[in-house]
């Protein structure tokens, strides 16, 4: 058994390997061991802290997984104001820009060309080598402090390499989403029925600004870094600055380039703009930099933008294309999507042949109709959009598009929500595509994990073996074999696979039913907190949104989904097919010390992580709460906790005790 100097001797050498593994993985690309034996190693630091909580260390790898409570952020003053770039579509532009630094300083000087990144600009600070903080832009001279969120990144280096580093410098950078885990993030979404991402900009921005930073920490979040500020740098020199910090574990893009003369900017901003197709991440221009830093500080700032560096915008790429039809989609959640039809077109690598036109407000704004010769666009999208119609080939005899006002499908009259853009079909259990689509979404890999095709779902339902998810459970080997494609070994594997399913976690059980807004992390939420599908069906609107993550709008959602008769059936035949509709880990009661009293829990502590006080609170008869409220008998406060929990807590006369005085109720 190890001594207290040995566990602290064996935590220390586990940080630096895996923060020396985290470099070589995710900012190298060249790692060294495998994800099994990265994995032990994370599993052994986790048991040592949680063990040893006297070794805390904010900037330990283990807290890249993020905390499961909301955080709300705090604004903080850039220490230099993060400035926006004037931009310029032509090379006129930047010819008149290096104008006038010549007129400026007397001369044409060394320019640094990079990449502009279409992402969330951050600014992050380093204090004798490790993360200090971590702000969002803001409005340029403050910005929300996401510190939390931002040591999920695996990319961004807790602690720095070396030590020839300043003792406090910020650098600056684009937190980015690949284009190939954007595309899987909204599929995700789109399985999970919640809204989809625009553009990859926008799902990092998004990401980047959700209080729960374990939810953050499962987002495939990279970021680039391209700007060093601070007294003490090593260089006075952009490019070599920049380029030291490599040396650190600093994530530095390897699109960069020192040019002397004008021609060379040409060059590279033509190049990039024929390459960027090929790039797995959205750019949308060059930055053109002035290197030298006594040059920066003689041009001087606007008081919105550098008069050093200057962007110079790409042109979305667009692509002409004869619109055919309009087929009218009914999703899962029985939400109408109109998709364009359209003569193939190549456009940014990818033949087009199909446009998402969103909903009835995008057509009648377009004023796009049949026959029209549509203008395309990628640009920063994934998914390619019709942004105009070339009016001067619109056939004389075209109409304006008539939204339906019946469902495709199964004839139902639409309904459009208050508020929302779309159209629906309210024949939720009579329209066969959402029959289909929530039974295609309750097999799905994430939820209940059956191995049922979409095509097999297609031929069960159409040979009426099965109207909903639950009848899944009651088919017979009899009934398969008889169909086409099936055989004996395919309706045993498919058996068998159903049969497993009974087995899965309770919080994968609720995701699979399919309620509207009930993603996977909120369905793990509501597992957490109701320990039976019958304490979740009784749960009052109050009940479900004192719970962290629960709004109005998914409780609502909740309420709704159990009050309706059909789905009180399913759930029934669920529960007699024997699928498991309950928590597994219910909470052993080791006292009643708290019975009968609430707890918030608010900023970070010393000798206890916030799990491991809501777990003392349980335990010993007393119950979490996720906000302040009247019912809210203690505010348990760390340090940096949330203002808007503190001003509740005095505004309801709600006793705040702090971590020791906690210790003492229990003790």
């Amino acid at each position: 058994m190890m001594n207290n100097d040995e566990i602290y001797i064996r935590i220390k050498k586990l940080r630096e390997e895996l923060n020396r593994h985290n470099y070589l993985y995710y900012v190298l690309n060249r790692p060294e061991i495998s994800d099994y034996e990265y994995d032990l190693k994370m599993n052994e630091l986790i048991r040592l802290e949680k063990e040893n909580p006297q070794y805390f260390d904010p900037n330990s790898p283990t807290q890249r997984v993020g905390d499961d409570t909301n955080q709300e952020f705090v604004q903080r003053e850039h220490k230099y104001p993060m400035l926006s770039l004037g931009n310029t579509y032509s090379f006129e532009e930047i010819i008149e820009f290096n104008e006038r630094v010549k007129k400026s300083i007397g001369f044409i000087p060394e320019y640094v060309c990079e990449l502009k990144y279409d992402g969330a600009a951050i600014s992050i600070t380093y204090i004798d080598g490790r993360l200090a903080y971590a702000v969002t832009r803001g409005d340029g001279n403050k910005g929300d402090d996401v510190t939390a969120n931002v040591k999920t990144i695996k990319s961004i280096p807790l602690i720095l390499i070396g030590d020839d580093y300043p003792d406090e410098f910020e650098i600056r950078g684009e937190i980015i989403i690949a284009n190939q885990t954007f595309e899987k993030l909204n599929k995700q979404r789109e399985e999970e029925g919640e809204a989809l991402f625009a553009n990859p900009r926008n799902a990092a921005a998004g990401t980047l600004k959700i209080q729960n930073s374990s939810i953050v920490a499962k987002r495939p979040l990279d970021c680039f870094l391209y700007f060093i500020l601070g007294d003490n740098l090593p260089f006075n020199s952009h490019f070599e600055n920049i380029n030291k910090a490599k040396e650190w574990g600093f994530k530095i893009p390897p699109y960069i380039k020192k040019c002397s003369k004008l021609e060379e900017v040409f060059q590279f901003i033509n190049y990039w703009d024929n390459e960027r197709k090929n790039l797995p991440f959205n750019i949308d221009g060059v930055v053109i930099k002035v290197n030298d830093y006594e040059l920066q500080k003689q041009l001087g700032n606007t008081a919105k933008t550098p008069r050093w560096a200057i962007a110079y915008k790409f042109k979305a790429e667009q692509a002409y294309s004869k619109l055919v039809s309009i087929d009218f989609q009914v999703g899962r959640t029985g939400a109408i999507t109109p998709v364009a039809n359209l003569e193939p077109v190549f456009l940014a690598g990818t033949t087009i042949k199909r446009a998402s036109l969103h909903n009835a407000d995008q057509i009648e704004m377009l004023d796009v109709r049949i026959g029209d010769t549509v203008i395309i666009e990628k640009g920063g999208e994934i998914i390619p959009k019709i942004v105009g119609v070339d009016l001067s080939k619109r056939p004389q005899n075209s109409n304006k598009v008539i939204f339906i006002d019946k469902c495709p499908e199964c004839g139902t009259t639409l309904i459009k929500n208050e508020g929302e853009a779309k159209h629906y079909c309210p024949n939720e259990f009579g329209c066969p595509p959402q029959i289909k689509g929530k039974i295609e979404h309750f097999v799905s890999r994430k939820a209940m994990d059956i191995a049922c095709a979409e095509a097999t779902i297609e031929l069960l339902y159409n040979q009426g073996l099965i109207k909903d998810s639950a009848d899944l459970y009651y088919l017979k080997k009899e009934q398969l074999v008889e169909l086409e494609r099936f055989g004996e070994r395919s309706a045993h594997v498919l058996l068998e696979s159903i049969e497993n399913s009974k087995k899965v976690a309770f919080n994968r059980v609720i995701f699979a039913l399919g309620i509207r807004f009930v993603g996977e992390n909120v369905a793990k939420t509501l597992a957490a907190n109701f320990n039976s599908i019958d304490e979740l069906a009784s749960a009052s609107f109050e009940q479900l949104t004192n719970i962290e993550e629960i709004g109005e709008k998914i409780a609502e959602s909740i309420l709704m989904y159990f009050s309706e008769e059909r789905n009180k059936l399913l759930i029934e035949k669920l529960k007699n097919a024997g699928v498991n509709l309950k928590s597994v880990t219910q909470t052993k009661i080791v006292s009643e010390k708290l019975k009968g009293k609430t707890f918030v829990i608010s900023g970070t502590f010393k000798n206890h992580s916030r799990d491991e006080l809501k777990e003392l609170i349980e335990i010993n008869g007393g119950k979490n709460l996720s906000s302040v409220s009247s019912k809210t008998d203690f505010l348990l406060a760390g340090e940096n906790i949330g203002p808007s929990k503190l001003e509740k807590a005095k505004q309801f006369n709600i006793r705040i005790i702090s971590e020791k005085e906690f210790e003492e109720l229990i003790s």
